[in-house]
């Protein structure tokens, strides 16, 4: 089973479950009356966030972004809540960092536990959803640091390394915009449930906040992918431009030399050559070939197709 760990205010009690599993469910299933899609929507990752209304509690999932250090990954990290009458229920993974802090919190220090609960479901549901995003602008900030680094090294000619780079920054961007497009729907709603008797809180107020701080975090994001988008374009035509640069003296070298290579194939054959038994026939041959070459370099940089 999932650790279930408890904390009781005056009004209502929160319950944690970390790292849910088929005991976690069935835990759930025995002591609450939930819909069973509700607890099988627990039992496997959902992508998408969204708020569904019953008559005595509510059902959320919302998805955050966390950063792995080590793979340098954002992936998707998944909490699910149950708002009811007299109870908050909190599943996640344990990768959540605020809302094992607030819990922390609240089991060992009775004036935190004072201020996260003495008030009603609403105010607690709002400081864990508050934390939580605030968590996520420090990874916006290292994304944008990214997208510093990445620009500093392309125009330093480092674009083949930058490929990798400006990749995995990319899959991070599109996994951080996965985690949070649903959520701006999931506040208005939640914005709305002043009818519901257990969020008796002006949730306006409250969630108001939230509420910009999704529209700001969304419109961060759509930036970051515009400046990612922009930087692999201007990757893209470097490697490009240096690669028809190289293709450009190879095409002079072999054109160069074609003059010279059909010269000495007419020499070297097997039947009757001019100048073949004069002493100077070979020097006179070689004249021949360099005199193509220079002529050919000349007409090319008069062209300016060497530049």
């Amino acid at each position: 089973m999932g650790l279930i760990q408890k904390v009781k205010a005056k009004n209502f009690t929160w319950v944690n479950i970390t790292k849910p599993n088929s005991g976690s469910i069935e835990y759930l299933r025995n002591n609450y009356k939930f819909h069973p899609l509700d607890l099988e929507d627990c039992s496997s990752p959902t992508l998408r966030s969204k708020l569904d209304e019953y008559d005595n509690y509510l059902f959320i999932i919302l998805n955050f972004p966390v950063y792995n250090r080590k793979t340098r990954r954002i992936s998707l990290s998944e909490l699910d809540l149950f708002v009811g009458p007299d109870y908050l229920i909190t599943l996640s993974p344990g990768n959540l960092i605020p809302l094992n802090e607030i819990f922390e919190k609240c089991q060992i220090n009775s004036q935190q536990r004072k201020i996260y609960l003495e008030d009603d479901i609403t105010f607690l549901l709002y400081k864990i959803l508050n934390d939580l995003q605030k968590y996520c602008f420090p990874i916006l900030n290292h994304i944008g640091h990214d997208l510093k680094d990445i620009e500093e090294q392309i125009f330093n000619n480092k674009e083949k390394k930058m490929v990798r780079e400006i990749l995995i920054t990319k899959r991070n961007i599109v996994n951080y915009r996965k985690s949070v497009q649903s959520h701006k729907n999931v506040i208005k709603k939640l914005g709305k449930m002043s009818h519901k008797e257990f969020m008796k809180n002006e949730l306006s107020v409250y969630f108001s906040n939230i509420l910009d701080q999704a529209k700001e975090i969304w419109e961060t994001l759509d930036n970051l992918m515009e400046n990612i988008e922009a930087l692999h374009k201007t990757n893209e035509s470097l490697i490009s431009f240096k690669l028809n640069q190289v293709m450009k003296v190879l095409t002079v070298i072999s054109v160069v030399l074609l003059p010279a290579t059909l010269l000495a194939s007419i020499f070297g054959m097997n039947y009757l050559i001019p100048f073949q038994k004069q002493p100077w026939g070979f020097w006179f041959s070689i004249g021949i070939m360099m005199t193509c070459i220079i002529s050919l370099l000349i007409y090319f940089k008069k062209k300016k197709w060497m530049d």
